[in-house]
């Protein structure tokens, strides 16, 4: 009989001890949250962000090159106002308050048509110019009846008019100073300029 009480006491220990025990979660339900310590910040963990999508590299510029120019072709090549400085288009000459292309004129004519046919971009601009004889109303009208006959004359030679530009500028540009003949035949003149290629 005293051994009942002993038991009895054992017993009722160990359930004491099993009840005090840290507790297991129940299968399948969520972990429990743990509580800070007194003095301690709570901390929530950050996500970390997805690294940036990486950027398909950008192809290089290429430039087609321009069809007008070719390896072996120094015209082309060069600036416009080099081209203009020595010039494969010729001036034309008219006789004293003329604007009539005379023979010399249109074989120079001739072969400027076949330098604009070569280069089949080039647009031109053709001067009309006086000596200083006349006045300047006078001779602008003149410089403007000498450029648009050359234009006309190149129509005709098969140069297309939309690549033909035409200003005149009187006697205000003159090749020679000078105040004789010899200057003046130099200064009537239809001179071509390349405007752009």
């Amino acid at each position: 009989m005293k051994r009942l009480p002993v038991f009895t006491i054992t017993l009722m220990l160990a359930a004491a001890v099993a009840a005090c025990g840290p507790k297991k979660p129940a299968p399948g339900g969520p972990a429990p949250t743990p509580f800070p310590t007194a003095g301690a910040a709570a901390t929530t963990p950050t996500p970390t962000p997805p690294p940036p999508p990486k950027q398909a590299p950008e192809p290089p510029l290429i430039v087609p090159p321009d069809p007008g120019i070719t390896a072996g072709d120094p015209l082309t090549r060069a600036a416009i106002e080099d081209i203009n400085k020595d010039s494969p288009l010729k001036p034309v000459f008219f006789a004293y308050d003329s604007d009539v292309l005379d023979d010399a004129a249109r074989k120079t004519m001739a072969g400027n048509a076949e330098v604009m046919k070569k280069y089949g971009t080039w647009v031109i601009t053709i001067e009309g110019h006086c000596d200083e004889r006349g006045t300047a109303e006078y001779n602008l009208a003149l410089g403007d009846r000498r450029a648009i006959a050359a234009k006309n004359y190149m129509v005709t030679l098969g140069i297309a008019a939309d690549r033909l530009r035409t200003v005149s500028y009187g006697n205000e540009f003159p090749f020679d100073p000078a105040h004789e003949e010899t200057a003046w035949s130099q200064n009537r003149r239809a001179h071509f300029m390349l405007t752009s290629k």
